[in-house]
This record gives structure tokens, sequence and C-alpha cells, in this order.
């Protein structure tokens, strides 16, 4: 069973795409299990995933656990989702479990600090100064999570238009940051969310119930989407989107099953 689940989940692309192309190319394990089924841990305070009765690994070699019962539900079904072969690429919900037991609850602080420096740079800051319908399109998207920055964690940044650096209120970002989550599971939601979209103000809004998953994706996509509205659609741009959508997805599933 070390061997398998070294094979599956070690070493795994970040870049979902490439991960996809990978395992495309690759032998993928083929399923030797018949159930996965989660299992309350007695005198651990989690909750198990099992495969025929017996427990999972993470490529750490730790076992992979979650700390709600729906939780650990959410991430056997995904593997009962799987056929004939054990597809990584697939398992969004998993690898992100793996990452958060593996390497977030190992160095939490790090992961934080990364999510912080985004705070600095977000995406929503950066306005386009032209056409009129884009800058209509990013006012209503971005504009309700700054609002709620500012209303709820007392956090008001300065709006750029264009793409020149400019340094937020140290006061604004310390204020957004005092709400990153310290449960690990929930910062390791945040700092997947936050990467996917490149905004953590999109990722904490999220966490803190001012928005919902889709309009978060939605809202990391304005430019992209103007774009394509305009010139067509980009094959390659929309697979790569469609990868990380299931990222996000995972992510938020964390979130809601964590609170």
């Amino acid at each position: 069973m070390r061997d398998i689940f070294d094979d599956i989940f070690t070493n795994q692309p970040l870049d979902p795409v490439e991960s996809a192309r990978r395992n495309a190319r690759a032998n993928l394990r083929k399923r030797f299990y018949e159930r996965a089924t989660a299992s309350e841990t007695p005198g651990e305070g989690g909750f198990a995933v099992l495969l025929d009765g017996k427990p999972v690994r993470t490529p750490a070699r730790r076992p992979l656990a979650a700390p709600t019962q729906a939780l650990a539900q959410a991430i056997a079904d995904e593997w009962n989702a799987q056929e004939d072969v054990i597809d990584p690429a697939r398992m969004p919900l998993t690898r992100l479990a793996n990452a958060v037991i593996d390497a977030v609850a190992e160095r939490p602080e790090p992961v934080a600090d990364e999510i912080a420096r985004y705070l600095d740079s977000d995406l929503l800051f950066y306005r386009a100064d032209a056409p009129e319908g884009l800058i209509a399109r990013e006012a209503q998207m971005w504009d309700p999570v700054l609002s709620w920055a500012r209303d709820e964690l007392g956090a008001l940044f300065m709006q750029v238009q264009g793409v020149v650096h400019a340094t937020q209120p140290r006061e604004a970002v310390a204020a957004a940051r005092a709400a990153i989550p310290a449960d690990i599971w929930r910062l390791g939601a945040v700092s997947s969310i936050t990467t996917l979209t490149g905004s953590a103000l999109l990722a904490l809004a999220l966490a803190h119930r001012a928005i919902d998953a889709e309009r978060a994706w939605a809202a990391a996509h304005v430019d992209e989407d103007w774009q394509m509205a305009q010139w067509g659609e980009d094959t390659l741009a929309l697979e790569r989107r469609a990868y990380r959508h299931a990222e996000m997805q995972a992510a938020a599933t964390v979130l809601a099953l964590t609170d």
C-alpha cells in the first residue's frame, strides 16, 4: 500500500493542466478497493478515510483524516468516484487534504505570510482605465468585496488604475491579515483560493461568507472573460480554468465543511 500511495500522489505537478497531461501519459494505478468510507478515530479528534476498512496515508505517511465527518466523507466520495483507475487530477479534495496534513500543519505561519503578501498587491486593487464596459464590470464584481473589507474588517484599501504598483496602507493590510484563519484546514483552503484567484480578499470574503464560491470565481476572471468576449474564446485558457475551477470547488468544500 505504501508504494501505491507514493506513486499516486507524490510529486504531482502543481499546475492542474500539466497534472492532467502527465497523468494521461502515465500508467495510472488501477482501482484496488471496493469502497471508501469515513470513520471516527477515537482519541484523535478526527475522521479517517478508509479503503475497505484500511487507512489511507498521505505522501508523507500521515493518516488521511479530516476534522469533521462531512469533510472526511466528501474525500471518501472522491475515492469512490474513481472508476477503473485512480486519477489524482480528478481528486482535488484529496490533494488539498494531503497538502494541509503534510505541509500546512507543519508550518502554518509561512502559509499565512504568503496570503498576506497578496494583500499589498491584490487583484481587486488594480483597475482598468478603459474601456468603460470593463471598468463598470470590475466595479460591479470587485467593489462589494472592498466595501466588505472596509466595513467588516476595518481595512480601507486604495484602488489604482493601471498596473503600476502602489503600496497599500499598513493598517489596512494588518486589519485584513487578522482575518486569515488560524485553523489549518481553513488556512489551507484560503491559501489555495488566494493562489487560484490572485486575490487574498476574495479568499477571505469566501471564508467569512461574504461571497459565495461561484461569484468569487467569476470575480477572479472579469478581465479574462472580457477579453474572450471581445476576441473569442481561448481553448487552452478554458481547459486550464476547468481544472483550476475544480481546485476552487475543493477549497470551497473545505471551508463549507469545517465552519
